[in-house]
This record gives structure tokens, C-alpha cells and sequence, in this order.
């Protein structure tokens, strides 16, 4: 084994590259992972151009990780081997808050995430700390999965956390606004979980065209179209009974309000800008028209289960999601895509 490894090192906002770095050690108690692949997410995007609150630069990120045991460190007693591979998302739970012993571990006070509290996974090799071990969402792959696919499991995990807080289901119809990824991924879950009717909205006329291969019933272009108007035709008057935000754009919610039917269910999945979270939503819709308004940002281990679930078996296709992938030295020719808003999802592979 080298003594050194190509990572990705984000030095400042939008000053970023592959250097080589010293080959870390597998920490007591945990585990020498060496990275198969690992998925670039909103988040990571939002740290490359303005920075993250909770990453101290320079550093390496990357948090949708498919990996395989390498070494195990001193002390180690868990049950991965040398060579097994793991599909790694990065939520370490603490384990002892009152959330976490009422086995709610999507609430935990005081969970930390590998990329931010421990280098990421946009590197050759990386740690598995034992708190990760000990308490954290990772899972064997299951035998014939490509670990290129598994690296979707991290933000579908949270797709599904909100669907079952939603409980969307047979019936629904749903309105996702935003036809970005994570949009993508709340169609296909929504569409597994045996929906009605699926409308996707979008300001972009490129992220709908990405959109269109997986062919939901209605796709409105809100910046030309009259969004409340088109879900009204396209649901008899009603409006949707579930609407997603899948986007960090605080007008959205309050048109979420707007859209939703009585009774409707209305899921605040795309965080704000902290200068602009204070949308202006009518609480008086929200209190005479009977709506449930869910907000929802982790998960916890059962939904990661369930994610992975979906994806090995074919009910959610992670290939069709991966629009691009590319060697991790060519990180700056992938990332571009992705910060031009050219791509569906990358995926790195050292």
C-alpha cells in the first residue's frame, strides 16, 4: 500500500483540487475504509462556492460513500472484515440524547456527519471512527450491486424519512416543486410507494428536460405557467394533497400553502437561507383549509435500511439517477457540470 493517496482539498470558497495526502491510519476501534465511489450532493455544491458553517477549511468532503474495509484499527470488535463492502452515509448518532433512546434517531441533539466532523469521501481512503461503528447508518452492500449505485442511498434516505412522515400512499396526488435531484428522487419514491398522480414544477426549463425521462403525469414551467392554475386543472379543483419543496427557495413554501387541498399534507423538505427563512406563509390557510405542514432534514437507520432496499431491488433505478461519472482526479471537469446545473447527479471514482 501507498503511503500517500489522492483527496479532494477544499482550500476556500470555489479554490478547490486534488492534492496528495498522507494515507491515514484506521483509528482505534474503527476502521481503514478504501473509497469505491462517492456521490456529489446540494450540499457538497453549496460548500464549494460559499463554504460550509460546520466545515473548517481546508478540507475533504464528500458524504454519499460506497467504500471496502481496508485495515481495521486497534481494538476493533465489529463485524465488517477486511474487504467487505459498505455503503456509508455520514450521520453519527450520540446515542444517549432523549431522542436517540426513544430509538427517533433523525431528531438526535448532538449527531455529528463524517465530511464535517471526520474527513469526507472524496479521497482513495478515508476513516471509519468507532463512534461510526458504534453508531452510525452504514450497511453492507448487498452481494451483485454496483457500489456506484449505492451511494444514492444517503439522500434517498431522507426522501423516504419525509414520505413516511408524510404517508404519502395510493390516492395522493403530488406536487414536487423542484425538478432537481432530490426532486428526481421524491418522484420515484412517491411513484413506488403507488401515488395517484405525480406534477413536477420548476423555474428551469433544463432541470424539466432533465426530468422527462421518468415521465411524471404533469410538468409545469412556473416561471411561464401559473403554477396554482395548472395544479387546479390537473387535479379537478382540488388541489395536490401532498406538496414537496424540493428546493431552497422560501416563495415556494408559501405557494405550497396556496396549492395544497384541505386537508393536504405539505412537505418542507428544501432548507432556507438563513437572511430569508421567515417566508411569510398565511397561517390562516394553514389553519381554516386544515393542512399538516412537515419538516423533515435526516434520517435515521430504518430509512436508510429501506433506501437501500429500494435500490437493490430495482424499485428505485439508482443507474438512471447517475447522469455522469468520473475518475475523482477529473473532480473539477464533474463539479463543473454539476455547479453549472448540467447534471442529475455525479459520481466520483478514485
Amino acid at each position: 500500500m501507498a503511503d500517500t493517496m489522492k483527496a479532494l482539498v477544499v482550500n476556500a470558497p470555489m479554490d478547490y483540487g486534488i492534492e496528495e495526502k498522507e494515507v491515514p491510519r484506521a483509528p482505534e476501534g474503527g476502521l481503514l475504509l478504501r473509497v469505491l465511489a462517492c456521490g456529489l450532493c446540494g450540499s457538497d455544491l453549496r460548500t464549494l462556492r460559499s463554504g460550509h458553517r460546520k466545515v473548517r477549511l481546508p478540507y475533504t468532503i464528500g458524504h454519499e460513500i460506497a467504500a471496502e474495509v481496508f485495515h481495521t484499527g486497534k481494538g476493533y470488535n465489529g463485524s465488517w472484515k477486511k474487504g467487505e463492502r459498505l455503503a456509508v452515509s455520514p450521520l453519527v448518532y450520540c446515542g444517549i440524547c432523549f431522542f436517540c433512546e426513544h430509538n427517533q434517531f433523525e431528531y438526535c441533539i448532538n449527531y455529528r456527519e463524517i465530511a464535517q466532523a471526520w474527513p469526507g469521501g472524496f479521497a482513495q481512503y478515508m476513516i471509519l471512527p468507532q463512534e461510526a461503528v458504534t453508531h452510525g447508518t452504514v450497511q453492507r452492500i448487498p452481494e451483485g450491486m454496483d457500489p456506484v449505485h449505492a451511494t444514492v442511498t444517503e439522500p434517498l434516505s431522507s426522501c423516504v424519512n419525509a414520505q413516511e412522515k408524510g404517508m404519502i400512499g395510493k390516492g395522493d396526488t403530488v406536487l414536487i416543486i423542484g425538478a432537481g435531484p432530490i426532486g428526481t428522487l421524491h418522484l420515484e419514491l412517491a411513484r413506488a410507494r403507488g401515488v395517484e398522480k405525480i406534477m413536477v414544477a420548476d423555474i428551469s426549463k433544463s432541470r424539466l428536460k432533465l426530468m422527462e425521462s421518468y415521465s411524471p403525469d404533469v410538468m409545469i414551467h412556473s416561471a411561464s405557467q401559473d403554477l396554482k392554475e395548472e395544479v387546479l386543472i390537473a387535479s379537478r379543483g382540488l388541489g395536490a394533497s401532498v406538496v414537496i419543496t424540493a428546493n431552497s427557495d422560501p416563495s415556494t413554501q408559501v405557494q405550497a400553502v396556496e396549492i395544497a387541498r384541505k386537508g393536504g399534507r405539505i412537505l418542507l423538505f428544501g432548507g432556507l437561507p438563513v437572511d430569508r427563512a421567515t417566508p411569510g406563509i398565511n397561517m390562516n390557510t394553514v389553519h381554516y383549509n386544515g393542512l399538516h405542514l412537515i419538516g423533515t432534514t435526516i434520517f435515521g437507520p430504518a430509512h436508510n435500511r429501506t433506501a437501500l432496499k429500494l435500490l437493490a431491488e430495482g424499485s428505485i433505478s439508482a443507474e438512471k439517477f447517475i447522469s455522469h461519472r468520473f475518475r475523482l482526479v477529473d473532480f473539477r471537469e464533474g463539479a463543473g457540470l454539476a455547479l453549472a446545473g448540467k447534471a442529475r447527479k455525479v459520481v466520483f471514482i478514485p
